[in-house]
């Protein structure tokens, strides 16, 4: 019993139920540059990093604000603020993590074990950026950019332009959803100098920017239809995820802010599977 509540404790620290956010977006990467679908074995190793990543990126972004979080009352009953995990056993884990990251990056391809310090120094980044600058949401957007990148040089070996929509999709996306996120502590962050758009430009402000980041992801994704030829099921993903996207910033108003998990959590893990499943019928029923 004890062992596993250790192990709740660290699977809640790294929020392990949020890699449903990114890696479905590796996948449909990963099938996009198979041009149908990547063997077992990169399938297996794409995985592997990108949950040792997450999870090292997380380990170390509690470790680095857990001063921050322990102010915060919203986040000071998290694993390390609380005690629940030491600072200690976070780092070791972390480093345990990014040992992983590097061995699935060996696994794959040359080219990606070159590029992990550069993924190891994105992820080492955002942690800090929410003390300088209210781009920190975009920066966020550009380590979880990174799992499409990462996923289409994992199976072809080499570098590819015609991946960067997607990329840029994933990353506009994350900033849109974190940008309505960070409403919570925006009275918090005003009060201790930390930098977000909300705690920067306000709420009306933090609702726009949202919609035009996730306009720009709409039509990105949608870019992708004649890039790589996809079909009608595709382009029906992405009209799901569109109304998604629509119904989650429907929960959101400059007066009420109380559905703001249910928009961040539930709605943008929904977008991101519907994507996958829906290049992944693509391929599966060629049109």
């Amino acid at each position: 019993m004890v062992l596993l509540n250790k192990i709740t404790d660290y699977l809640r620290l790294i929020k392990f139920s949020h890699s449903v956010f990114a890696l479905p977006f590796a996948f449909t990467s990963a099938l996009i540059a198979a041009d149908g679908f990547p063997s077992l074995y990169q399938a297996f190793w794409i995985t592997a990093a990108m949950v040792a990543g997450r999870t090292g990126a997380m380990g170390m972004n509690r470790i680095i604000d857990r001063r921050i979080d322990a102010l915060n009352p919203r986040t000071k009953s998290r694993e390390l603020p609380s005690g629940a995990v030491k600072t200690w056993e976070a780092a070791i884990f972390t480093v345990i993590a990014f040992v992983f990251l590097l061995l699935a990056a060996y696994k794959l391809n040359p080219l990606c074990l070159k590029i992990s310090p550069l993924v190891l120094f994105v992820l080492f980044t955002y942690s800090y950026t929410k003390r300088f600058t209210w781009l920190c949401h975009l920066v966020l957007g550009l380590a979880l950019s990174l799992a499409p990148l990462g996923a289409w040089i994992a199976v072809k070996g080499a570098f590819g332009y015609e991946i960067l929509p997607l990329c840029f999709a994933v990353m506009f996306w994350v900033a849109g959803f974190d940008a309505l996120y960070g409403l919570q502590d925006m009275d918090f962050d005003r009060r201790h100098g930390l930098y977000s758009i909300p705690s920067i430009f306000g709420i009306k402000a933090s609702l726009w920017t949202a919609r035009i980041f996730h306009v720009i992801t709409i039509a990105l994704l949608l870019s992708l239809v004649p890039i790589f030829k996809l079909n009608g099921f595709y382009f029906s993903g992405v009209l799901i995820a569109s109304g998604l996207l629509l119904y989650e910033h429907s929960l959101v108003k400059p007066a009420d802010l109380s559905r703001l998990d249910i928009a961040f959590f539930n709605m943008n893990g929904y977008i991101s599977i519907t994507v996958f499943v829906f290049t992944l019928f693509n391929y599966l029923i060629p049109l």
